[in-house]
């Protein structure tokens, strides 16, 4: 048996793609908020403190506290 010689980076990518192509998928590129991100961090801060600040939130706020706290359990 012969050894095959490893296909650079770029044409195992396209073959890869081709593969998925035959088999019907298509590629999607979605770009999502950066998390870490100091301004990301800051507009969540600002929001949490709005809906702090009304009394009507407080119930359900504290029903996703208590429904993502699975430490319980």
């Amino acid at each position: 048996m012969g050894r095959r010689t490893p296909l650079p980076p770029k044409e195992k990518q396209q073959r890869y793609r081709a593969r998925l192509r035959r088999l019907g998928l298509r590629p999607v590129q979605i770009w999502v908020p950066d998390t870490n991100a100091p301004a990301f961090k800051a507009e969540c801060r600002r929001q949490v403190r709005l809906l702090n600040a009304t009394a009507d939130e407080r119930d359900a706020l504290d029903f996703i506290q208590n429904a993502a706290d699975w430490s319980s359990e």
